[in-house]
């Protein structure tokens, strides 16, 4: 939109009241401000409005009478509202024309106009500037300035109205000019949004810059290049410059003029052609940042600045990099994340420079920066360099000392960082590689691959001095131990490749359904005896397997290590494939043409019959040739094949074997269906693909690495000989799956109904379909795109919303120990009922973890009917990582091969195991899970090891001190923690609600606390546990129940280790603590609050519970320490950690408290601090009031006594109940089975009498993303009794441990209005029925001195602290009402 004129140029301001909302218990007016083409809404409610009234009437003589009139009673009705919002209308608009221009300070701030009003805007700058231009001047501190302030200092400039026309001086509008001309650091912020709650959008609004003489550094942000003027005046003293998503030319910044004068030139240049203008230089400009635009070129502009030697050109769209030999002075240029593929002679445009950033880009090519000699820094991360022979190029560069090629497709290379330095010759220690400085082992290493590399040099040239004619030698094929026979072997000739039939490819069958390991038998070689179970790269050698070891006791599953899937950018092993293709299809043009000779020739049908018996893979479409045939032999030794009845002109077989090009080769899970065998075969092969056949090279199941493996001169004769005999499909006989997803490639055989899955990585896969569409000469259109997430068919309608969340298809293969089908989980049933070993597609969303098995056999023809695809949901709170330290338990050679691509999860009660045959798939998904788990707001499922709780027990000691297990701490010293065996006790009254983990943690130290903390509680490394506090907890959205909780603060977030039962209270409904399988593990709730999240915190009366509050209801958690000096120290705690985190002071310790406070003073003040961005509010007038107000109108039965009523004391306590009086109430916690129950409770003493409360803690004061209010109130009475009514005091262990039994003469009063009966006069009543008043009176208890005519209150105060404050306070009113002192009795 185009800038909007102000008002006084179009139309007069304009005020209405368009809306109201009801906000708790008032009504806020929406008001709707115009003024000209600017227009903004601003909310009051009535007192504001009265607030302002009252401020007109005093300073600018405003009538009384115009202001309409309170109301008392209905103030919030509809009627009511919507006439007193036509008065309000009214009263603005009669106010507007009263002052129609200096408009009252008052109503100014009331409207917002110093917001959004160019005379307001400047009004409040210059009075700013006034008060604090002169100390911001000497500070010399960079001063900010948003883009509407410059937009009104600007049209204010151009009104003809006088600098001071509202008659304030503090307002004067040369205060902006005088700060503005001596100013020297200026920034300059826009928003893409409008400003506040007005249309105004800043990035089009015009400023003028000339009004500031001095700027030495200006940064410009989220402007138009286009509305700026006044660059022109800066260019004789700016030195450094940054402009940030404001442009997509440099000239529009460097040259304004250029759209005026187009044939320009710069001052003191030799002009050769007629010009328009010459344009000054920047004279001092020397660091120029146009990071973040849109900038596409780097134009002529560049001439302007000679002097620059700092240029940060990073996220742009440059695609080639000119006219930077116009800066003679460069020293540092960052061209990162831009969209350069090349740089083609650098050193010509690039100079002298020292620093150069490329990072981000797509280079694949190293060749231009070869001749920059004095680079010393240079970032190529995150581009596509995958050769290392790239490096050579900068390997001569002698004052290169760091370099980053992070994130480059070269890093997967094994020994990447010494083969990189090696590079580098002599001066490899002299190098800063990826951040890390050279070791001496590396540079040990880097001295033996120069050797070497020097040796297969000398090779290479004896080769090729020897005939061209290369052939295969029958050498044996036995594993190369030594490392000198090896380097001497030349790359292209290797020994025989074992041709083995193929039917060594394990068949998974679709009748089986096992539900444990100990259930499956595979077909395939073992790790021991032949009837075990097979590990994938177990070699047959091995003697023996541990039965215990979860990753070698698992089916057979082909995996790609990373050895593997790097020898595809490996120029020899391509080469090698090349050779063997083109070995087969020369063999087939050979066979090719003898048939055609044969052509007039009668055919026997006994020789059909013996050809399609040799070849038993021929009804499929495809044929077998063994790479371990000779060329010699070919024509003799060769297999019998049955190719598909094709043109030879259209499939070409008869190409040389030298110009055979692989167009791209890759590593793959290959599984092949067919539906007529119902049988499906998973192996693992290498994909070939030449411009008209595709290979797939399957290695033998024998394989298995070594040590020496890590050398690709070492792998690649062993890998070439453990390759079977291709197969070769050509193109004319496949089709594309016309249902293609992300994880995975299909093909089709046209002659055939078998179906090729393949597994690999993402990216290559889509190489290698747009290569076939290319290749097969499809439409992409008639293609569908690639399914990105989960299927549309298998998800219900309410879980579109969270399935768009998903990511992740990470490919994996799922194994389940469990002792017996019958103990699992529905969900595992549902996942594990029909099981083949097939695999399965993992997808995280924000709150499910989805496991999708699709059929493959639903894809291989119309004789299916019914697809088995499942998709199972996890809630993620329930899904953890286990990770057992089992790296070294196996003795099998490749065990740490399966640790490497495995993940174990604990789900459903129950172990599973996750083999992922791509090496970085098993990191990334447990990484992706773990920060999903950490973003969760509600309760989750935490392992904890019950290491501690055998050892312990183990040990025999009497104390825990004394235990060996003690001495184990974590690997980082973490000394902020200190508490003894006996603060990390729970309370007496917190045990009964111990669930099994939170009785594991109750019985540790501070060591092993802080030890199984880190390893097994805290969402992120590093963290720091600064506070331990055992208490009861209530949820936000369970105000109801009370839970037992473990409270741990760290440096990061708190945590809140909950007892069973929590799992239940909220979403998902699913999430529940199963016992686990695992006999050494043990679950417990947890919900973690970060403290980033965390937006205030409520401290309660007299500090008996606090109340964090973070962004959402499952953030908000009450918690009831019910002890001053528990709250006191976590409050201290917490805001010492929130300190470190904001670099803010820590707070000063006070040494007063709530009681000295209140008891001094009689009135608690309003207190709110916001420290560190969180807001602690502590307990306010008001809230002591209202809590006044309920127990002085329940005794007084009238409010307006209220004001002489004081609170002496206020404790969060437990109301001791027998097992059959127990009635409703919230939250009982049971001492025991049989034993009395806990009602919590919060007591209430006063001068005369004590009451007894239900108390909602979480729900007030109402959180501000709260919708509706509470469902019940804040307080509600259960029992009053007059402090003179008191008879004695028990004190003992006969009800409860350290419970306190008030005892009282039950004696009606007209102040606690008793209800009387008849049966209280009656001589009948006896001793043990209950007292039934209106408010539930205590019970008629026998024993202890208890009568008829007595009630009891037995009371159980947990800190010892307030429980001598209780009795202290009733014996001194006691004493001050009866003049005696109070009876107090011990009991056994």
């Amino acid at each position: 939109m185009e800038p909007a004129l102000f008002a006084e140029d179009i139309s007069e301001r304009n005020v209405a009241i368009v809306g109201s909302e009801l906000v708790e218990n008032y009504t806020v007016y929406i008001i709707e401000v115009t003024d000209g083409l600017h227009r903004w809404t601003v909310k009051h409610r009535y007192s504001d409005f009265h607030e302002l009234h009252e401020k007109l009437t005093a300073e600018n003589k405003v009538d009384r009478r115009l202001l309409p009139p309170k109301k008392i009673l209905g103030k919030n009705s509809k009627s009511l509202v919507e006439r007193r919002q036509k008065d309000l209308e009214q009263y603005l608009q009669t106010l507007l024309l009263q002052f129609p221009q200096a408009t009252p300070p008052p109503l100014s701030c009331f409207l917002h106009l110093q917001l959004y009003e160019i005379n307001g805007i400047t009004a409040a700058l210059a009075e700013e500037l006034f008060h604090k231009g002169e100390q911001l001047l000497q500070a010399g501190q960079v001063f900010s300035l948003r883009p509407l302030q410059l937009y009104s200092v600007t049209q204010q400039l151009r009104l003809a109205k006088p600098t001071c026309f509202t008659g304030d001086t503090k307002t004067d509008l040369g205060h902006i000019l005088d700060f503005t001309c001596r100013l020297k650091y200026l920034k300059i912020s826009g928003t893409r949004e409008p400003v506040g709650s007005s249309n105004i959008q800043e990035k089009i609004l015009p400023f003028d810059l000339s009004i500031f003489k001095s700027l030495l550094q200006i940064e410009i942000c989220e402007c138009s290049s286009q509305q700026i003027s006044g660059l022109l005046s800066l260019r004789k003293t700016l030195a450094t410059m940054s402009v940030h998503h404001s442009t997509d030319s440099m000239a529009l910044v460097l040259v304004p003029e250029a759209s005026e004068f187009p044939q320009w030139e710069p001052e003191g240049a030799v002009s050769v052609c007629p010009v328009t203008a010459v344009v000054p230089v920047w004279r001092s400009l020397t660091t120029l940042d146009l990071s973040h635009n849109n900038i596409s070129a780097v134009d002529s502009s560049v001439k302007l600045i000679p002097k620059v030697e700092f240029l940060d050109l990073s996220h742009n769209q440059l695609t080639s990099v000119e006219n930077l030999q116009h800066l003679y002075s460069l020293v540092h240029v960052d061209l990162s994340f831009n969209c350069l593929c090349s740089l083609d002679a650098a050193h010509t445009r690039l100079g002298n420079i020292k620093t150069l950033g490329l990072s981000g880009n797509q280079l694949s090519s190293l060749q231009g920066l070869s001749k920059l000699y004095s680079l010393v820094n240079l970032d190529l991360s995150r581009n596509q360099l995958a050769q290392l022979e790239e490096i050579r190029n900068i390997g001569s560069l002698p004052c290169l000392e760091k370099l980053n090629l992070t994130d480059n497709p070269m890093c997967i290379i094994p020994d990447y960082r010494t083969k990189v330095l090696a590079q580098f010759g002599d001066r490899a220690a002299e190098v800063c590689l990826d951040g890390k400085t050279t070791t001496e082992k590396e540079l040990d290493t880097v001295e033996v691959l120069k050797a070497i590399q020097k040796a297969k040099e000398v090779k290479d040239r004896k080769n090729n001095s020897s005939s061209t004619e290369k052939k295969l030698p029958a050498l044996p094929s036995q594993v190369v131990t030594s490392s000198t026979e090896e380097t001497a072997v030349a790359p292209s000739v290797l020994p025989k490749m074992d041709a083995g039939p193929s039917s060594n490819i394990p068949k998974i069958h679709t009748t089986l359904a096992p539900a444990s390991v100990d259930q499956i038998q595979t077909q395939g070689e073992h790790c021991g005896a032949p009837s075990a179970p097979v590990c994938c790269f177990c070699s047959p050698p091995t003697p023996y397997t541990p039965p215990s070891c979860f990753f070698c006791n698992a089916p057979f599953c082909p995996l790609l290590p990373s050895q593997l899937l790097s020898l595809c950018a490996h120029k020899d092993f391509i080469s090698q494939l090349s050779f063997h293709l083109s070995s087969a299809l020369n063999e087939d043009t050979g066979g090719k043409e003898a048939e055609l000779q044969r052509e007039e020739e009668p055919i026997v049908q006994h020789e059909k019959t013996e050809l399609n018996k040799s070849s038993p893979s021929s009804r499929d479409g495809y044929f077998e040739m063994g790479l371990d045939d000779s060329l010699e032999e070919s024509s003799s030794t060769a297999l019998p094949v049955t190719v598909p009845s094709l043109p030879v002109e259209e499939v070409q077989w008869g190409v040389p074997c030298e110009q055979v090009e692989v167009r791209k080769a890759i590593w793959c899970i290959c599984l092949q269906v067919k539906s007529e065998e119902e049988e499906m075969q998973l192996n693992t092969g290498c994909l070939v693909m030449t411009e008209h056949v595709l290979g797939l090279f399957f290695l033998s199941h024998d394989f298995s690495l070594i040590k020496q493996d890590t050398d690709p001169i070492v792998l690649l004769p062993r890998v070439v000989s453990s390759l079977q005999k291709p197969l070769l499909l050509p193109l004319s006989d496949l089709q594309l799956g016309s249902d293609q997803d992300q994880s995975c490639l299909r093909l089709r055989c046209k002659s055939s109904d078998i179906l090729w899955v393949l597994f690999s990585d993402q990216d290559e896969l889509r190489v290698i379909r747009a290569e076939l569409i290319k290749l097969l000469q499809m439409d992409p259109e008639s293609l569908s795109d690639p399914i990105p997430g989960l299927p549309l068919s298998l998800l219900n309608s309410w879980e579109m919303e969270e399935s768009r969340s998903a990511e992740g298809g990470f490919m994996a293969l799922l194994f389940l120990f469990s002792p017996s089908s019958s103990e699992l989980h529905p969900l595992l049933l549902d996942l594990f009922s029909p099981a083949p070993l097939l695999p399965c597609l993992l997808l995280l969303s924000n709150r499910q973890l989805y496991v999708w098995v699709p059929d493959y056999r639903d894809h291989t023809g119309p004789g299916l009917q019914q697809s088995s695809s499942r998709l199972v949901r996890f809630p993620l709170g329930s899904v953890i990582v286990h990770r057992k330290d089992q790296s070294c338990c196996c003795n099998s050679p490749q065990h740490r091969l399966r640790w490497s691509h495995s993940v174990q999860l604990l789900l459903c009660g129950q172990t599973l195991l996750l083999l992922f045959p791509l090496p970085h798939d098993g990191a990334s998904f447990q990484g992706k899970l773990s920060l999903r788990r950490a973003s969760l707001e509600g309760v989750r499922i935490v392992a904890l090891p019950q290491t501690w709780t055998s050892r312990i027990q183990q040990c025999g000691l009497r104390s825990r001190e004394q235990c060996c297990c003690s001495q184990i701490t974590h690997s980082d010293s973490f000394s902020s923690l200190s508490i003894s065996v006996e603060e990390n006790q729970p309370s007496p009254h917190l045990t009964p609600g111990l669930s099994p983990g939170l009785k594991l943690l109750s019985r540790l130290n501070s060591q092993q606390l802080q030890s199984l903390f880190h390893k097994h509680v805290a969402l992120t490394d590093g963290e720091e546990l600064r506070q331990v506090l055992w208490l009861s907890v209530v949820l936000y959205k369970s105000p109801e129940i009370e839970l037992t909780c473990l409270l741990l603060l760290s440096s990061n977030a708190i945590y809140f280790l909950l007892e069973d039962s929590a799992s239940s209270l909220g979403p998902p409904s699913d999430l529940e603590v199963l016992e686990c399988a695992d006999p050494s593990v043990c679950l417990c709730c947890c919900l973690s609050i970060s403290l980033s999240h965390i937006q205030s915190v409520n401290v309660g009366l007299f500090d008996q519970y606090f109340r964090i509050v973070g962004s959402s209801g499952d953030q908000v958690v009450c918690c009831l320490s019910r002890d001053s000096y528990g709250t006191g120290q976590f409050l201290q705690e917490l805001m010492s950690v929130l300190s470190l985190q904001q670099g803010a002071p820590p707070p000063e310790p006070s040494e007063q408290d709530f009681y000295s406070q209140f008891n001094c003073s009689g009135k608690m003040q309003n207190y709110e601090m916001v420290h560190s961005c969180v807001k602690f509010i502590y307990p306010s007038e008001e809230e002591m009031g209202d809590l006044t107000f309920i127990v002085a109108e329940r005794k007084n039965g009238c409010a307006s006594s209220s004001r002489s009523f004081n609170i002496l004391l206020y404790l969060l306590v437990f109301q001791v109940l027998p097992q059959s009086s127990a009635s409703s109430g919230s939250g009982p916690v049971p001492s025991s089975s049989s034993g009395p129950i806990l009602q919590p409770r919060t007591l209430i003493l006063t001068s005369t009498d004590v009451f007894l409360l239900d108390e909602d803690y979480v729900s007030y004061p109402l959180p501000d993303f709260a919708k509706e209010p509470p469902s019940r109130e804040r307080y509600h009475l259960r029992e009053a009794r007059r402090i003179r009514d008191l008879d004695r005091v028990l004190l003992g262990y006969q009800t409860y441990p350290q419970a306190l039994t008030l005892v009282f003469d039950e004696l009606p009063g007209p102040d606690l209005l008793c209800p009387l009966s008849i049966d209280h006069f009656s001589a009948q009543a006896t001793p043990t029925e209950p007292v039934t008043p209106a408010l539930g009176g205590g019970a008629r208890c026998p024993g202890s001195g208890a009568y008829s005519g007595e009630v009891q209150w037995c009371v159980f105060v947990p800190s010892a602290d307030s429980r001598e404050r209780l009795i202290s306070l009733l014996a001194r009113q006691w004493e001050m009402l009866c003049s005696r002192e109070l009876p107090v009795e011990l009991t056994g």
